[in-house]
This record gives structure tokens, C-alpha cells and sequence, in this order.
């Protein structure tokens, strides 16, 4: 029996199916593959069954998520490890076996992500993941190879192992019992920067997550939603004040959830010049929804361990590194 099973979340994506499945099945031997369809309506379940009769299927009725749609599959899941990977995404040979290896190896390893480049770039990191994501002392998110829109060319500069601040959920190998002692995603956050707050929580149970860079995949990136969205804004802006709010420590709440709501409202008027003001909207909108789901945010902090173990955050402002020191590459910002 597999001890590992690849878990493909779908949704009216027909369309990445016929172009990235392929390279799933060629290189993912002799792993479960499993497809979960998240109330499709484009026939997805039925070009499954019809072009790849080999990988396994879980349907759902409704649309619950990326969230949602995990959390209810790896339930129902029996490997002991699962990846996560979107749809769009493009593996290689071997990208499994180096990440199973260190997860087999070492009992307290949470989570592990490959090395993401960009599919339409194959030589640059790829923006949701890189070579591993960090967080600053704000909670704004980066990565070893991508630091807000600047994205690095990979020339091996970050190949070896090591723990990361959170792992990309675009590929994303998690242990199955440690993923469901968190409680697994938070279904809240619907989609956008969930991986970020269940790394979090694996540090603060006292796991560790990893990057493995000799697992390689390219991912294209926007393909369940487009950068260009003012929803993608809103959730990440949304997601991100939650991710604060649940996880921080009560006396660097207290300084830092304000701080980050002010440079927060400066991003609207950045955004609105930039992107459109649908994103400045976007922003404010974000930020109400917070503020009436407060309540529930309340009891969420309440039922979230924070502990100190020393996880790889960065206790630095990366804001201020990036847009005033001009340190636009990973090694920068640590050195």
C-alpha cells in the first residue's frame, strides 16, 4: 500500500486537467492519485473517468473551498502523507521521492515544499512559494527567491534544506496525522494564504516545516485565480489581518495589529494608482469584514495554541528592507 497520495483539488478546471495531469500521472508511480472535485459543473468528473480511468476520484456536491474541500478529503484520506497540489501545476521526474525521504526521516517534520519556478519562466521562481516563504515581524509574507514583485532567477542560490517560516500551498507535502491535529486549514479563510496559517499553527505545536529544493515542479500560477483579481486582493488583505490576529502573542498583538492596519490603508491608495480601484476597494472591504467578523476571531484566538519555539520567523520590517534600504533579493533582507 502507498504510503502517499497526490490530492488535486478541483474546480471547473477541465482545462488544467487535460494540460497538467499527465505530468502527475508520468511522474507520481506508484503513489495514489486522487482527484477532488468541488461540485464542477463544466464535466470534469466525466472527462476524468473518460481520459484517466487510472486516478481515483472524490466528488463533492457543492463548492466548499480550497480549504473545505482538504480539510473534508484528507478525513476520508488513508496515507500517511498527502500532498496538496493545484491543478496548475507542472511536476517533474522524481519530485516526490526527496520529500518523502525527509519526511520518513524525521517524525517531527509537519509540511515540506518543492522548489516552485514559474511555468512561463522556467529559469525565475515562481511568486506563491519560491524556495520557501518567510514572514516579517508584521505578518507581510516573502519568500527565499521572491520579495513582494520582485521575482529572483534561479541560479541554485537556495538549494539547500532548511526550515522555513510557512511552505507554499500550491505543492504541498503534509504528515496526514499532523495536518489534522491542527484542526487542519481554517475553512474561514475560503482560499489565499491558508498555508501560511497552518504553518503557524505546526510551529506553535511544535513541528517544523521544511523546503526541499532537489524536488523540482513549475507552476503557472493564477490559474484558479488571476492576480489581476479584486477578490485574490481582497482575501490576501482579509486572510492576513486574520493570520495576525489569531497567532500573535498578546503583547505584540497589541503594537503590531495596528501598525499593520496603517500600512494596510496606505496600500489602498497604492493599489487603486496601480491596479485599479476595484483593489482599493477591495482592501476596504477586506478590513470591514474583519472588523464585523471580530467576534469569531475572538473565539479562534482562544482555541489557537502559541507557543515559543523557535520557528524561522523574520523579526525584521520587510517593507522597510525592500522599499527604503532597497534590498530586493532573499540573501539581502538575511544578511
Amino acid at each position: 500500500m502507498s504510503k502517499l497520495t497526490v490530492a488535486l483539488l478541483n474546480y471547473n478546471g477541465k482545462k488544467h486537467l487535460a494540460n497538467f495531469l499527465p505530468s502527475v500521472i508520468a511522474h507520481s508511480q506508484p503513489h495514489d492519485i486522487l482527484v477532488i472535485d468541488n461540485g464542477s459543473t463544466d464535466g470534469s468528473l466525466a472527462y476524468l473517468q473518460s481520459n484517466f480511468p487510472e486516478v481515483k476520484t472524490l466528488a463533492f456536491d457543492k463548492n466548499h473551498g480550497f480549504c473545505g474541500g482538504y480539510n473534508k478529503a484528507l478525513a476520508l484520506i488513508e496515507t500517511e502523507f498527502v500532498v496538496l497540489l493545484n491543478t496548475d501545476v507542472e511536476v517533474t521526474s522524481n519530485w516526490i521521492t526527496p520529500i518523502l525521504e525527509l519526511l520518513e526521516s524525521d517524525s517531527t517534520i509537519a509540511a515540506v515544499q518543492p522548489k516552485i519556478l514559474d511555468l512561463k519562466s522556467k529559469n525565475h521562481f515562481e511568486y506563491a512559494g519560491a524556495s520557501g516563504g518567510f514572514l516579517d515581524i508584521l505578518g507581510y509574507p516573502f519568500c527565499r527567491g521572491r520579495i513582494f514583485h520582485t521575482i529572483e532567477e534561479d541560479q541554485h542560490q537556495y538549494q539547500d534544506v532548511t526550515d522555513v517560516f510557512w511552505a507554499s500551498g500550491s505543492s504541498l507535502f503534509v504528515r496526514k496525522r499532523a495536518y489534522l491535529e491542527t484542526g487542519g486549514l481554517d475553512e474561514d479563510f475560503f482560499a489565499h494564504m491558508e498555508e501560511i496559517d497552518l504553518s503557524w499553527r505546526f510551529w506553535n505545536l511544535g513541528y517544523k516545516v521544511k523546503v526541499c529544493p532537489q524536488s523540482q515542479v513549475y507552476h503557472l500560477g493564477g490559474g484558479t485565480l488571476d492576480k489581476s483579481s479584486p477578490r485574490k486582493t481582497y482575501l490576501n488583505f482579509r486572510n492576513g489581518l486574520s493570520i495576525i490576529f489569531k497567532n500573535e502573542k498578546g503583547i505584540s498583538l497589541i503594537w503590531k495589529l495596528p501598525l499593520r492596519i496603517i500600512l494596510d490603508w496606505l496600500a489602498i491608495l497604492q493599489f487603486s494608482v496601480l491596479s485599479g480601484i476595484k483593489h482599493g476597494l477591495a482592501i476596504l472591504h477586506a478590513h470591514l469584514d474583519f472588523v464585523l467578523s471580530l467576534k469569531a476571531q475572538i473565539r479562534k484566538r482562544k482555541s489557537t495554541i502559541r507557543n515559543t519555539f523557535n520557528n524561522p520567523r523574520y523579526h525584521g520590517f520587510i517593507i522597510w528592507d525592500y522599499f527604503l534600504l532597497k534590498k530586493k533579493t532573499f540573501k539581502k533582507v538575511k544578511n
